[in-house]
């Protein structure tokens, strides 16, 4: 279980069941020092990891211009993109906003967000204007599947089609 304070001061209480991850941790908990991500380096001397030091790693073996905030972008559009299918079409506008909030209310319980953080930042428009049109495929309303290729979960290939739909739309608008 991590119980932590996050941004704004929000408490935080995250339960994770994943042995490795367990041995991992409790390891790192016997360290001296309050912070958990630390680790000891080359010369024995203790080092703590920031959110500067992951965005470099990430940027380091990816060659992107990629932060944390990606995976975190990302994960947030395919969670409100599998709430909009699993709520189903609307019959109406109406419906289909309130349904809307409904979903980026499941993005800002996961994520530990507000409402209006969540929306702005963390769910790609795209996949709300494509459930507004009753774009959105219904397999995400199916259970996830893990593919062979290690690649996208059947959700986020979904999402990720969505999306590229969407952007194949806006460039023949532009054009």
């Amino acid at each position: 279980m991590f119980r932590f304070r996050g941004k704004s001061g929000k408490d935080h209480e995250v339960d994770v069941r994943d042995r490795r991850l367990a041995r991992v941790i409790s390891r790192l908990e016997q360290l001296p020092g309050q912070e958990l991500f630390r680790y000891l380096d080359d010369d024995g001397e203790l080092r703590t990891i920031g959110s500067d030091d992951v965005n470099e790693y990430l940027r380091e073996i990816s060659h992107e211009d990629v932060s944390a905030k990606d995976f975190r972008t990302w994960a947030g559009t395919v969670l409100a993109a599998r709430a909009l299918a699993v709520l189903g079409p609307a019959r109406n506008e109406r419906i289909a906003n309130k349904r809307v909030v409904q979903a980026i209310d499941v993005v800002a319980a996961r994520l530990g967000n507000t409402r209006a953080v969540c929306r702005k930042c963390y769910v790609h428009p795209g996949i709300l204007d494509a459930y507004m049109k009753g774009d959105l495929p219904a397999a995400l309303a199916r259970p996830e599947r893990t593919r062979k290729d290690h690649a996208l979960s059947t959700h986020e290939a979904a999402v990720a089609a969505v999306l590229a739909r969407a952007t194949k739309r806006g460039a023949r608008r532009a054009a």
